[in-house]
């Protein structure tokens, strides 16, 4: 004869554990909520510059689009990035300091040789070439 096992559970500890899982949930939800009130980071000059050159990457195709999830060159909305921070840069003559003018003139300079060469890429061969 086989005997029966009986499995006991404790009500009490169902209600517990329900209880805790609750809780956990709220806790990941306050975390999520508090997540998406705060920027990623402080706002600043180099934030900003940053934000502007990488938006300019993504129209010379050298990033992924972030909703199409693919790299596509679009020369027009790299120049309008570019045009961007090279109005920036007029608008904020004098008022930088040193390492914020290294860094707009870095970038400046870098997308628009990275432009050059996209631009260069997208035109058709010459005939007889």
């Amino acid at each position: 004869m086989a005997e029966e096992k009986k499995i006991i559970i404790d009500e009490d500890w169902k209600e517990e554990a329900q209880r805790e899982k609750e809780a956990l949930a709220a806790a990941a939800e306050a975390a999520r909520q508090s997540d998406r009130d705060l920027p990623p980071e402080a706002a600043s000059f180099a934030s900003l510059v940053s934000s502007l050159a990488t938006q300019a990457l993504v129209g010379l195709g050298e990033l992924e689009h972030p909703l199409l999830d693919k790299k596509e060159v679009h020369l027009a909305e790299a120049r309008f990035h570019i045009d961007l921070l090279e109005m920036l840069a007029v608008k904020t003559q004098g008022n930088l300091t040193d390492p914020e003018k290294r860094l707009l003139d870095g970038l400046l300079f870098d997308l628009r040789m990275r432009f050059v060469e996209a631009a260069k890429a997208q035109r058709p061969p010459a005939p007889g070439a």
